[in-house]
């Protein structure tokens, strides 16, 4: 990853993000190189629609049930359903789990392929699995495969520092997130990664990221 190379490009393309930057400081972006794909997905199925906190604490229960490491898809298929609920895994995420586990173990989900394919064709493919959309999926190249250019619009978080960063009188809605985005290509990510933490540092809270 450049990324100075790539805060460098923002701040030419873009007056309002290069102030944002300025503020901000150095970008930190930096993927998740340890554990599987599997894992990465299974992480982010996780933290969907959940605080920074309470993600981790469930994940660190599921963990604990292989010994505080990340299952296998064949482990985590053969898990009752009673221990990952004990762990603080709904209903719902179990199901969205067991799918994305399934899916990898019979090869459906080819995810030692993911590295070569473009990001709309893994967004394709990881939406394949009950539960997993464009977010989630978006996370998964951002937070995992480490790629520059994506710009999750559908973010409550990426909207909310854009509406604050640009003094909008709404949240912005996903085809205008685009819109006004289209300038930090193709550096989009490390731009979506500003407006998160513009929110950390004020009065706002970022969406949890995994």
């Amino acid at each position: 990853m450049s990324l100075p190379r790539a805060v460098a490009h923002l701040k030419r393309a873009d007056p309002t993000l290069a102030r944002l930057i300025r503020r901000l400081g150095p970008c930190t972006l930096e993927p998740r190189r340890d554990g599987t794909h599997f894992d990465a997905v299974l992480r982010a199925i996780v933290y969907q629609q959940l605080s920074g906190k309470a993600a981790g604490t469930i994940l660190g229960r599921v963990y604990a049930i292989y010994g505080d490491r990340a299952p296998t898809p064949a482990e985590l298929l053969a898990t009752s359903d009673e221990a990952l609920r004990a762990a603080g895994l709904s209903r719902q995420k179990q199901g969205y789990a067991r799918d994305l586990a399934a899916r990898v173990a019979d090869g459906t989900l080819p995810v030692d392929a993911l590295d070569a394919m473009d990001d709309e064709a893994i967004i394709a493919a990881l939406a394949s699995v009950k539960g997993v959309g464009r977010w989630t999926a978006q996370m998964f190249l951002m937070f995992r495969l480490g790629r520059l250019d994506v710009l999750p619009e559908l973010d409550l978080g990426v909207q909310k520092g854009i509406q604050l960063a640009y003094g909008l009188e709404r949240l912005p809605r996903p085809r205008e997130v685009l819109e006004i985005g289209a300038v930090w290509a193709p550096y989009r990510s490390v731009a979506a990664w500003y407006f998160w933490r513009s929110l950390d540092n004020g009065d706002g809270q970022t969406a949890a990221a995994p």
